[in-house]
């Protein structure tokens, strides 16, 4: 049996261009980075080279990348960092985003006492600037703005510039998760709005483990993880010298071939939709997934009218990844927090989503199945609708 993978937003293949710089370098790079001999040395080149590959591609200084172990830390250590530091007050995010920011943000509420307000949304899970701008103006606070970039979810795509300026007009800080689009779209760091970002390799087809936080010159001192000079003193302990140079040869094949494979990979995209919709006509799209220009071109996001915890299962024994909602010991499913911030209960009620995500390697006969496979399993499963 054939296997289908279209679950690349959670975490894609690495590249086999990947794979082999990583299995060269494990041979040569074995010297602790921050040791004074000749095999130290020869690692701390190797990690330095890659710090300005990476920086050079996002059009950032070198200075402001500094390497974590993936996304979630680069999340925790932006926001516990300006708490700390910075001496945010207030932190400014919505219901839809990842949990490793909507957790910190709870445990810095909790313990340290910032204030943490939810931005409104409008229909489909939409960023409501104007209530953005409204909650800036009226507060003196020293504010944190923390949004997606795109949504890993529904694949919503947040207007980076706008925010930045709102932000900028308010003097406010803003932390922009661009985990879903590093590597996807090309963004210049300088120019782009944020102060600060966050980075997974193993979003773009890089190794898991490894990850940056973009940290805009001069603005963050002291340190998140302490107890070594790592990182500028921000992040202590031994760099992952292998994921390092890892992400940094996926970046650079994911920006290479950026326009050839995102054509490729809309072309899925827009006929998963048409084909979806033929065999399932009372289909939902959630959030913007189905709008190509508002949101991720890799993702989509559908309900089906169908309450059933075993989807997934099924799909997985006919050799079909995807993601679904979480099921709780009972056996019921919970949607996600972001279908459930976006949609009224008795919008949720009787439907089962599944995010499906589209990789450079999947094809349309991968569609094929996939559709058949659903049709079959509603057609099965009627009674429960």
């Amino acid at each position: 049996m054939s296997k289908i993978y279209l679950d690349n937003a959670a975490t894609s293949p690495m590249r086999s261009e990947v794979i082999e710089v990583m299995i060269e370098n494990l041979h040569k790079f074995y010297g602790n980075p921050s040791s004074s001999h000749h095999w130290g040395r020869l690692s701390r080149s190797s990690i330095e080279t890659a710090r300005k590959r990476i920086a050079g591609l996002l059009n950032a200084d070198s200075s402001e990348i500094i390497f974590t172990s993936g996304g979630t830390e680069a999340n925790n250590m932006i926001l516990t960092t300006a708490v700390q530091h910075l001496k945010v007050k207030r932190i400014l995010t919505s219901p839809l985003e990842h949990k490793s920011v909507l957790e910190i943000s709870c445990q810095l509420y909790e313990i340290q006492g910032v204030i943490v307000e939810f931005i409104k949304l409008k229909s489909n899970g939409i960023i409501d600037l104007e209530d953005l701008e409204d909650k800036l103006k009226t507060s003196s606070l020293t504010t944190l703005v923390s949004l997606m970039h795109a949504n890993n979810e529904i694949g919503n795509i947040l207007p980076l510039s706008r925010v930045g300026e709102i932000c900028k007009k308010y003097k406010a800080w803003f932390h922009a998760d661009t985990m879903q689009t590093i590597g996807h779209y090309r963004l210049d760091l300088q120019s782009a709005g944020m102060d600060f970002a966050s980075c997974s390799a193993h979003k773009f087809y890089g190794p898991a483990g490894v990850g940056f936080a973009f940290l805009r010159k001069n603005s963050m001192h002291k340190g998140f993880i302490i107890g070594g000079p790592q990182e500028r003193g921000l992040r202590a302990g031994t760099e992952n010298i292998c994921g390092i140079l890892g992400m940094a040869r996926a970046l650079e094949c994911a920006l290479e071939g950026l326009e050839k494979e995102r054509s490729h990979i809309e072309s899925l995209k827009v006929y998963a939709i048409s084909e979806l919709q033929k065999a399932v006509p009372s289909i939902r799209f959630n959030g913007l997934s189905a709008h190509l220009d508002q949101s991720l071109y890799m993702v989509l996001n559908i309900s089906l009218p169908l309450r059933d915890g075993l989807l997934s299962f099924y799909l997985d024994l006919r050799g079909i990844a995807v993601s679904q909602g979480s099921a709780c010991l009972s056996g019921s499913i919970k949607p996600s927090h972001v279908i459930e911030a976006i949609y009224e209960s008795q919008d949720r009620e009787n439907t089962t989503n599944l995010r499906i995500s589209f990789g450079y390697s999947n094809t349309r006969g991968d569609i094929d199945k996939l559709t058949v496979a659903l049709k079959e399993y509603m057609q099965e499963n009627a009674h429960k609708s």
